[in-house]
């Protein structure tokens, strides 16, 4: 398998939920996206990064994504559900997959962003397809099985002053 060079195409999905509830519960922090790009990118030729991002009815993520926009992040949004009973859902996982299927063949290494064990599957078919695919996550909330499955494991956990923004 090609390790990391400089004239690899790469491109990084980055699960914004699932980064933001992990350092919210383990660390009490917020998330240092531009630290996370920059070692997913690893001197590399990005050719995009997408966030996943969910919109609430307050607006008051409006500036976080205009943020994500600045250090040349494209967001995808999708507005946050929330039913009758009470309970809120806003999952980006199928989106997420078919933006990484679909953009795969001109890319050498796919990076995501993301601890969630329901992208295995992905993981195994990207790998399947001959690419390289690394993933970054909190290793304390992250799947033993989609650690497995990467290439690589980045456990940001490790350096939490380097990937996390104190309040």
């Amino acid at each position: 398998m090609i390790n990391k060079h400089p004239g690899q195409r790469i491109a990084v999905f980055i699960d914004v939920q699932n980064l933001y509830h992990s350092a919210k519960n383990i660390y009490k922090a917020k998330v240092n996206f531009k630290e996370i790009l920059k070692t997913a990118v690893s001197q590399r030729s990005l050719i995009r990064a997408f966030a996943y991002v969910v919109r609430t009815k307050t607006g008051e993520e409006k500036l976080f994504f205009e943020a994500l926009i600045k250090l040349g992040i494209e967001t995808r949004v999708k507005d946050l559900q929330e039913f009758y009973d009470g309970q809120k859902k806003a999952d980006w996982d199928v989106g997420l997959v078919i933006d990484a299927i679909r953009i795969s063949p001109r890319l050498d290494a796919l990076i995501i962003v993301s601890g969630d064990g329901d992208f295995v599957p992905l993981v195994e078919y990207l790998r399947n397809q001959g690419k390289r695919v690394e993933v970054l996550a909190f290793g304390k909330s992250s799947s033993h099985l989609l650690k497995d499955a990467a290439d690589e494991f980045i456990d940001l956990g490790k350096s939490p002053k380097k990937y996390l923004l104190k309040k």
